[in-house]
């Protein structure tokens, strides 16, 4: 299975010269928040839209392998939006955290993402076993 992140050309460049990516979401760290956020298919454009509509630097879609992001260390726990001890969203329940830097390995695919008069406009995750594809709109 495989989880959602959306982040800044900028911060991408930076994991692929250091080996792992640590940008919590948009103005906050990993060391700052404690983990990652992620999102499913059908939470992205939720997200996309209240976090990221008015960033001018072109954005990514990071598909990260759940797998070997356990696998290197860096285990996903399916939590409310806010993290431990939150309560699940009402209408898009738990959301992945990456409790670790996410290695570059983990990281199966980087595709555009951009918005439309303010919307989200979610790229073809065909073929990418995206957790959420099947109720994505």
């Amino acid at each position: 299975m495989r989880i959602l992140h959306l982040a800044t050309q900028t911060d991408l460049r930076t994991a692929e010269r250091t080996g792992s990516y640590t940008t919590s979401t948009r103005g906050m760290t990993l060391e700052q928040q404690g983990f990652v956020h992620a999102s499913t298919a059908r939470q992205l454009p939720v997200v996309a839209e209240a976090i990221y509509a008015d960033v001018t630097e072109p954005l990514v879609l990071l598909v990260l392998d759940v797998d070997t992001l356990e696998a290197m260390g860096a285990p996903v726990r399916w939590e409310s939006p806010e993290g431990p001890g939150g309560a699940p969203h009402e209408t898009l329940g738990l959301f992945p955290h990456v409790y670790g830097p996410v290695p570059v390995e983990a990281i199966v695919a980087v595709l555009p993402a951009s918005f439309d008069a303010g919307r989200f406009v979610m790229p073809d995750l065909d073929g990418l076993d995206v957790a959420g594809a099947d109720a994505a709109e």
